[in-house]
């Protein structure tokens, strides 16, 4: 039916970050351009402004290497999480509801509050008391009802359900409601707008919860399915060595919880959400999941901003990271064409930027003057 209603040549004419104009490939009956009932106090005029930017995929060059960058860094709220929170909130508005509610390490509370404020609606986000004070002050600045609670991310993730399910507000929570994934998914239809069936050979996601990883692996597979591309690109799965859950259950087929610690707040996940369905998407596309420490993250986190002017948060850095732990294990074909996925701004969590920097001396205007002469 897609294969009917959308042929391969109208889609790639679209532009990229403008998911909403292609609805036949999202579980909604409506888009931001259809007139619906919308619940008492929604903006209806904002639901057209629902996008993202067009110009998201560039290449740079790092070292000896040259890799295609899909970034996600300048999207309304700074992150991917806002593919996943536009989806979700067309559907709360689907359902006539204005209450809507996520856990978070920051980024996807962030993008539901940003959007739920442009529409007019009811955030309620529940986050770890530790999470980057950039990212709560980002959360509380655009209105939202602000939860902290005292323990990790899967400890909010938990209570949030719970209350949730007692308000009855609708659920953003990642992997939880399925349309986190169908929303994540739209990276790899902007992914197939810009490169055709040239597709990338290897795609280096960050992994915490893997509905990113999930995402993109179902976006590749509808277009299998469809026809529009003939073999998977092998997706590579970053993660921290404190948040590793996905590297060990590839290891040994066993999931075993250990409370998860990195500094690289956005994919740190003891218990992922989408943990099968991140380890079914290597299994298929012959890819492989990969272990960075905080230090080598930071590390490439410093690289991108001095050799490319792109500011990422730690959890983007480490789609870089993870391509030189990759690397150094496996032979890359010469002309590779590699895509990282940046997935976050550097400036939702500057305290992880000033673990590498420091503050010069200051000095009078005279003291300049001398120092220069």
């Amino acid at each position: 039916m897609i294969r009917d209603t959308l042929p391969v040549k109208s889609f790639r004419s679209l532009p990229p970050g403008k998911f909403w104009l292609y609805p036949p490939l999202w579980p909604l009956a409506f888009s931001p351009q259809t007139e619906v009932p919308v619940p008492e106090g929604v903006k209806r005029e904002q639901l057209k402004y629902l996008s993202l930017p067009s110009d998201l995929f560039f290449q740079i060059k790092i070292g000896d290497h040259c890799f295609w960058i899909l970034d996600d860094t300048r999207n309304p709220t700074f992150s991917y999480k806002d593919r996943a929170s536009e989806l979700v909130v067309l559907k709360a508005i689907q359902r006539e509801t204005r209450e809507i509610t996520v856990a978070s390490t920051g980024n996807a509370g962030s993008s539901l509050a940003g959007i739920c404020a442009r529409l007019g609606l009811n955030a309620n986000i529940w986050v770890p008391d530790s999470i980057p004070e950039n990212k709560r002050l980002q959360i509380q600045a655009y209105g939202a009802h602000l939860h902290l609670v005292q323990g990790d991310y899967d400890m909010a993730f938990d209570v949030s359900l719970e209350v949730s399910g007692q308000k009855g507000w609708y659920n953003r929570n990642t992997a939880y409601n399925p349309l986190t994934i169908e929303g994540k998914k739209s990276g790899a239809y902007d992914m197939f707008i810009q490169f055709g069936r040239e597709m990338p050979d290897y795609i280096f996601i960050p992994c915490g919860d893997g509905v990113i990883l999930g995402g993109i692996y179902k976006g590749l597979r509808e277009m299998l399915q469809l026809g529009w591309i003939e073999h998977y690109p092998q997706l590579v799965a970053v993660q921290a060595v404190g948040s590793d859950a996905l590297v060990r259950y590839m290891d040994t087929h066993h999931f075993e919880y250990t409370r998860a610690q990195t500094m690289a707040d956005s994919i740190c996940a003891g218990a992922p959400r989408n943990l099968f369905m991140a380890a079914k998407a290597l299994e298929e596309t012959g890819g492989r999941a990969v272990v960075v420490s905080d230090m080598e993250i930071l590390e490439a986190q410093k690289q991108i901003a001095q050799k490319t002017g792109i500011l990422v948060e730690p959890a983007a850095a480490a789609s870089l990271a993870g391509f030189y732990r990759f690397r150094e294990s496996r032979i890359l074909e010469k002309n590779a064409k590699v895509l990282l996925l940046f997935t976050g701004n550097g400036l939702k969590d500057m305290n992880a930027i000033e673990s590498w920097i420091n503050r010069p001396e200051a000095k009078s205007p005279e003291d300049w003057l001398r120092y220069y002469q």
